[in-house]
């Protein structure tokens, strides 16, 4: 009955969270429904073990939510993310139009710049280039995903996106971790998706199919959806109700101003990680009333957060005169980042109550005896578990509190780099996440005025098969040759 307690709840989850469920009901809900089913003490799972996870989750990864958060609306609010999605499509013209708009997404995010704050600019930018280009409106959301929601995600090194973080403390790893692999597959999803969507351009010209009709969105009600709200909220790190909050400066900054503070994220995270913190001495971390850890399980998160918080206050100093009210901008960034950090710690509990399940040792021994190696059942994992949740980062976080210890045993054992690892876990993460009822799809459709039967198709081959084939490729590279 155990596992037939996991798989209901499971379906339960799946089901009611697609329908407009709260992640914050439904994820302790369900948890009780398994424990139930295995005829464990419900209390106990929801106060000891579901909310020990959950409150785990926020203590380890808070300072990111917030500090991506409040970076992402300040860049937004500043007019940086907008100057440099003009300065791009400006210089890359209309003939290139689907370029520019992946090239501004990828440049902004990998800058830490949360995908929700670039959908609400990039939509505006991309529905006046591909109109005036006469590129069928239908692409629009797979352009601007393959920018935001891929390679700068998953597999550039040093992206300081809240998934390329979650690994860093299960293994000890830093945010570049594996990162010859990680420009490899970089490549391949870039590749793969700019030539579908010019192969799909082609076509719609050959046949004259042109820009077509749109359904224009007002960037305040998709905010305020509270469908799009809760799918996006237990999906990625921003609330976009706080998009409309705070005041956007209606004089943008020169190129220069509003590419600094992205620098800054890139290079400050790599000094941290690289040259900082491997230099002191953190050997009092062993301490007791430090929790017993190492530098190992906590470099990653501090390399990324003086980063964010180090280009914050490069970003307030650069842009002072066009903040017309900073108070109000870092209030709607530091409040974008609760709901977002409840909801995937939710999700994280829910996956704690499970793998605490007799029955769930069935699961973990089936996953283990996969063909192929650890490798290869890491990456199905994290696939499988992103695409149940729809959320990256919340299937991440539970497959490896279920079995991370044990894939940093088997990589000991075996002599594979935990860099490799973690490289594949969010690489896999980050491919069926992108599913119908996943809250960025949701989101970015409606932003673009689009709908499922019109976009997702591209969306599938942009967001999902190009990184799938991306994965693939690192997988077997990491086979043969280790992590470099």
């Amino acid at each position: 009955m155990g596992l037939v307690g996991i798989l209901v709840a499971l379906g339960l989850l799946v089901w009611l969270s697609f329908r407009g469920w709260s992640v914050l009901l439904l994820a302790p809900a369900v948890a009780i429904v398994a424990a139930a089913f295995a005829g464990e003490p419900l209390l106990a799972h929801w106060t000891q073990t579901f909310m020990g996870s959950a409150a785990n989750f926020i203590a380890q990864f808070f300072p990111i939510f917030l500090l991506g958060a409040l970076f992402g609306k300040l860049m937004d609010d500043s007019g940086s993310v907008l100057a440099i999605a003009r300065f791009i499509s400006s210089r890359l013209g209309q003939r290139r139009a689907i370029l520019a708009v992946v090239l501004a997404g990828a440049l902004v995010t990998y800058g830490g710049v949360s995908l929700f704050v670039a959908f609400f600019v990039l939509a505006p930018m991309a529905r006046e280039l591909f109109r005036v280009a006469d590129i069928p409106h239908r692409l629009m959301p797979a352009a601007i995903a393959l920018g935001t929601s891929t390679f700068t995600m998953s597999a550039m090194p040093g992206t300081p996106a809240i998934q390329n973080t979650i690994p860093m403390p299960f293994f000890g790893t830093t945010p570049f971790a594996a990162p010859g692999l990680g420009v490899i597959a970089s490549v391949i999803m870039l590749a793969f998706g700019l030539w579908w969507l010019g192969r799909a351009e082609a076509s719609a010209r050959k046949s004259g199919e042109g820009y077509g009709r749109d359904a224009e969105a007002s960037a305040g009600n998709v905010a305020d959806d509270q469908f799009i709200r809760e799918r996006a909220t237990s999906s990625h790190e921003f609330d976009p109700a706080e998009i409309t909050h705070g005041k956007r400066s209606e004089v943008l900054p020169p190129i220069a101003t509003a590419v600094i503070p992205i620098l800054v994220v890139v290079g400050v995270n790599l000094l941290m990680s690289a040259v900082i913190l491997p230099r002191l001495d953190f050997s009092f971390l062993g301490e007791a009333r430090w929790g017993g850890t190492s530098l190992a399980g906590v470099a990653g998160v501090w390399s990324v957060a003086v980063a964010l918080a180090t280009a914050t206050v490069t970003l307030i100093a650069l842009n002072r005169a066009r903040l017309a009210d900073v108070r109000a901008s870092m209030d709607a960034g530091a409040n974008a980042s609760v709901l977002p950090i409840f909801s995937v710690a939710s999700l994280v509990g829910f996956g704690a109550v499970v793998a605490a399940l007799p029955a769930f040792a069935l699961v973990r021994d089936w996953v283990l005896s996969i063909s192929g190696g650890p490798l290869v059942s890491l990456a199905i994992a994290t696939n499988v578990l992103a695409a149940l949740t729809g959320s990256a980062s919340g299937g991440l976080t539970i497959a490896l509190d279920a079995l991370g210890d044990t894939y940093l045993q088997i990589a000991r054992t075996a002599h594979i780099d935990p860099g490799l690892m973690h490289r594949i876990a969010v690489i896999g993460s980050g491919t069926l996440d992108s599913l119908p009822h996943n809250g960025a799809v949701v989101t970015l459709l409606a932003v673009c005025g689009s709908t499922h039967r019109d976009s997702y198709f591209d969306m599938v081959m942009a967001n999902i098969v190009g990184p799938v084939i991306a994965l693939a490729a690192v997988v077997a590279l990491g086979s043969m040759l280790g992590s470099f």
